[in-house]
């Protein structure tokens, strides 16, 4: 049963690698949200440290404006959602493990893998 859940881990992990590419994926399949349908990768966008180890994850980009952050567990159960205004996010309430951190600032979306540890 374990083995199981290390390949579903596993073959989720490698998923979301080949995922990173924005230019196979159309922006429209990011997000069906409406408001969303439309939106490029955010520009300038970062998070680190990444693996967090000190519960505090900054997220920069080129327009630094008020961002909306979702954050997923492997199976896709929403453990985390924000609005900030600053480039600092207390995640100090998640467990270490592998996470999918997905950011929306002005009508665009970036989605990136978090490990927490």
């Amino acid at each position: 049963m374990k083995k199981n859940y290390l390949i579903l881990v596993f073959f989720f992990i490698l998923s979301i690698s080949y995922a990173q590419d924005s230019s196979t994926v159309k922006p429209e399949q990011i997000d069906q949200d409406p408001k969303f349908s439309k939106s490029e990768e955010i520009k300038g966008f970062s998070i680190y440290p990444n693996p967090v180890s000190n519960g505090i994850l900054r997220i920069t980009t080129f327009e630094n404006a008020k961002k909306t952050i979702q954050i997923f567990d492997v199976l896709g159960k929403q453990v985390l959602s924000r609005t900030v205004v600053s480039q600092h996010l207390n995640i100090t309430t998640l467990h270490s493990g592998i996470y999918i951190i997905k950011v929306f600032e002005k009508g665009k979306v970036a989605t990136r893998k978090l490990v927490v540890k």
